[in-house]
């Protein structure tokens, strides 16, 4: 058997030839029916379109606020390292993954302020909020921050003036 010699089990169906005279039963007006836009050559509306009306589209409430598109970093409390780690411990992404305080650390942890300690910890590879900086080192802890910490900190732009002549 060779490729040309094989044979649909299906039926093909033919395509309505149209506008191919009276006897072919599809003549005249080639089932366009009389006037109108429809019958026209290109004579179709756009989807959606419902004659001028306001559309069901346009009806259905919308949804409301926004979504960033940056994702969020996982966030912890002080109150929640004093819960899971004894004094003189270093607290790393990964260990908090490990002890349950985030679910991933893909996106970065950032450990805020809420809460007090009295623990002596080093914090490595976390991002901090300035009021969370400051109760560890007040405790007696370490911080080492991140590079983006320090790179995206707040720095003046100076703006360059469109020349007019």
């Amino acid at each position: 058997m060779q490729l040309h010699e094989l044979k649909s089990i299906k039926k093909k169906k033919r395509r309505k030839v149209v506008g191919r005279g009276p006897g072919s039963g599809h003549g005249t007006y080639a089932t366009r029916g009389l006037k109108g836009q429809r019958s026209r050559s290109g004579g179709r509306t756009r989807l959606g379109f419902e004659g001028g009306r306001t559309t069901l589209i346009a009806q259905t409430p919308k949804l409301r606020g926004f979504k960033s598109i940056h994702p969020k970093k996982e966030i912890v409390n002080i109150e929640g390292l004093n819960k899971k780690f004894k004094s003189g411990e270093t607290v790393t992404a990964r260990e908090l993954e490990r002890r349950g305080l985030v679910d991933t650390t893909k996106y970065g942890v950032k450990i805020l302020g809420t809460g007090e300690t009295k623990k002596k910890l080093d914090i490595e590879g976390c991002y901090l909020s300035k009021s969370a900086k400051k109760k560890i080192e007040k405790a007696g802890g370490k911080v080492t921050e991140m590079p983006e910490n320090i790179k995206n900190s707040k720095r003046k732009v100076q703006k360059v003036k469109p020349n007019r002549n």
